[in-house]
């Protein structure tokens, strides 16, 4: 292996060493909150997205490392809005409901998360289950508590608002009925075209779908180090391209779990292997590019090359027919920092379940 960045070392202690037990201490929290729901469905959910979806929380907790002496606060703020973000997912992948009427209010709850002046709401209205013991209200309120009364949200409301709708749009029109997603998806894409006209309607989708803008904007905000010119510059980089890698990546690894729960995955529309290779390769390069515009330019890369390695560290991705090919060439493309990180986290993972 060539010679590793220092960098990268430094965040691999720290991801290890400090983000990871608090963003522990922070979810132990929440999963004993989500074990006190009373509805059994609610409860179900709730805590299958803590313990499935944990590295979400994980990796956005890196975004702590932009907030100065207000990391402890931001890992705070992103495991309660992952959380959010997570618990919805489970709740409209394995819905009772197909009503999109439900999924819009649920999700409206992400939007009243980056809006401290905004009233809580009773988000299942559109749904038979409702006592949920006010579990989501409590990580909307947290999320709320931690926004209000500092200065500068003025400079980055606009473009974490923006980001949160389309994530929202998109958890609606994915989760409607079998019929109804793609025309609504291609129809939306249609819409937006101009947003991200490289894209194809499945891999603007993906780009819709991540939460790492708003983790890297709301980190900023709080370490008192954002302006408008700089919000706008992180939107601008991390929408579409970087969100893009991140939900594609996310996609690649749950091709056969999506498979055999009839969900939805965007990677199943390439045209092959071949294809969705130089895609991901399209997505690495260009993420690249943009992270040399923002600052902090060598974390921004960081994450980028550390996206592919975490992703590609999972163990679903070695049950996989031709994953190895795939994951030596994205591995290849990102660089050394990438298959540092992905060594790492493989023998993290291992440890941890040993």
């Amino acid at each position: 292996m060539s010679r590793v960045p220092s960098n990268a070392i430094l965040l691999l202690r720290s991801m290890f060493q400090k983000i990871f037990p608090m963003v522990d201490e922070e979810i132990n929290y929440w999963r004993n909150r989500a074990k006190q729901i009373p509805n059994e469905e609610l409860r179900t959910q709730a805590i299958a997205s803590i313990d499935s979806k944990k590295f979400h929380c994980q990796g956005g907790g890196v975004y702590s490392l932009l907030a100065g002496n207000q990391n402890k606060t931001a890992i705070r703020f992103i495991v309660a809005y992952q959380t959010i973000s997570d618990y919805l997912d489970n709740l409209c992948d394995r819905s009772t409901s197909l009503n999109p009427h439900d999924f819009r209010l649920l999700h409206q709850s992400l939007k009243d998360a980056l809006t401290p002046e905004n009233d809580l709401k009773n988000y299942y209205r559109f749904r038979e289950e409702q006592e949920d013991g006010g579990y989501l209200a409590e990580l909307v309120a947290t999320c709320q508590d931690i926004l209000k009364n500092l200065k500068g949200y003025e400079y980055i409301c606009n473009q974490v608002w923006q980001l949160e709708e389309l994530y929202a749009d998109l958890q609606v029109h994915k989760h409607v009925k079998a019929e109804e997603r793609i025309p609504r998806l291609t129809n939306w894409h249609e819409q937006n075209k101009k947003k991200a006209p490289e894209l194809t309607w499945y891999e603007f989708s993906a780009a819709t779908g991540s939460t790492l803008g708003i983790f890297c904007l709301i980190s900023y905000f709080l370490g008192g180090k954002i302006d408008e010119k700089t919000s706008h510059e992180i939107y601008d980089s991390y929408f579409p391209y970087i969100q893009g890698l991140h939900i594609m990546l996310d996609y690649y690894i749950d091709q056969q779990e999506d498979r055999m729960e009839g969900d939805l995955n965007f990677c199943t529309y390439y045209e092959d292997e071949n294809h969705m290779k130089e895609r991901f390769d399209f997505f690495i390069k260009q993420s690249n590019l943009h992270a040399k515009k923002l600052p902090d330019r060598k974390f921004h890369e960081m994450i980028i090359h550390g996206l592919v390695g975490l992703y590609l560290a999972d163990n679903k991705v070695r049950k996989m027919k031709g994953s190895n090919n795939m994951s030596k060439a994205l591995l290849k493309s990102s660089g050394t920092t990438a298959k540092f990180i992905n060594f790492h986290i493989k023998f993290y993972y291992k440890m941890e379940n040993s």
